[in-house]
């Protein structure tokens, strides 16, 4: 049974992967034909780099990355905390409604914010429709994931050294800052890969919430596809296929090194 195993395991990641293989595959292709290769070139990645309205996006897209990740890492590290810290009844209750947003559909979490923002910009005037409700709903959405990331952390730390440190001395705030932060540091960082990678992959959220001003690089592929597509396209899907590969990487290697490190010590 084993061989059969390996069989469907090797049929599925060809089903997944092939087509990602090529796409990258076309994106050096001479040809603007799909169905022919005609050579190798990079023309199309010098044309990518040459369109405006790509480049503008691509600068939305990071813009809004960094800050999301930036915020909700800060936001969704203060929650573990402070559900950590909670009895479990209500650490339960607290873990429940952080999980409702990564398990409800994005379409229901876009159209949500979207009529949320649309409410409060004709009740008061504020947040109009463009780069601040798309970074709301970025930060929004990127909490969760943060927090599930940083609490495992608490839960592995010696509760009794933060206490310990009060007793010699330090403030609440310098013992967390001493004791706590290092020990749940690997949790943060991973929180806050996580964050941007989910940020910058995202297109659903973003398409509702973006407006006409503050447009994503996936926004713009989705209306690039509606006029004859160049393989200008496959070049941008490339390149974006790279950076999340390259983000996930990383958040392994510190996980894998973090495991290291607490089975070096244990011993």
């Amino acid at each position: 049974m084993k061989w059969l195993s390996r069989v469907y395991n090797g049929i599925l990641f060809l089903f997944l992967y092939i087509p990602i293989v090529v796409l990258v595959a076309f994106s050096f292709n001479d040809s603007k034909n799909r169905a022919r290769w005609d050579g190798f070139t990079l023309d199309w990645y010098k044309d990518l780099f040459q369109n405006e309205l790509i480049l503008e996006s691509l600068k939305v897209t990071l813009t809004v990355a960094v800050l999301a990740a930036l915020v909700a890492t800060i936001i969704g590290t203060a929650a573990a905390v402070g559900i950590h810290g909670m009895n479990q009844r209500l650490k339960r209750t607290f873990m429940f409604v952080n999980n409702i947003p990564m398990v409800s559909p994005e379409i229901v979490s876009g159209v949500a914010l979207m009529l949320m923002f649309v409410f409060i910009y004709r009740a008061t005037g504020l947040l109009r429709p463009g780069f601040a409700t798309l970074l709301i709903a970025h930060i929004t959405f990127c909490i969760p994931y943060v927090v599930l990331q940083v609490m495992p952390k608490l839960r592995q730390m010696n509760r009794h050294m933060y206490e310990a440190a009060l007793d010699l001395g330090c403030s609440p705030v310098s013992a967390f800052v001493r004791v706590v932060l290092p020990e749940i540091m690997p949790g943060i960082v991973t929180g806050a890969l996580m964050a941007f990678t989910i940020s910058l992959d995202d297109f659903v959220i973003s398409y509702f919430n973006s407006g006409s001003t503050a447009q994503t690089l996936s926004v713009t592929i989705y209306s690039m596809t509606k006029k004859p597509i160049t393989p200008e396209i496959n070049a941008l899907s490339t390149l974006m296929f790279g950076a999340v590969l390259f983000l996930l990487l990383l958040v392994n290697l510190g996980q894998i090194r973090d495991g290291a490190r607490k089975t070096k010590s244990a011993h």
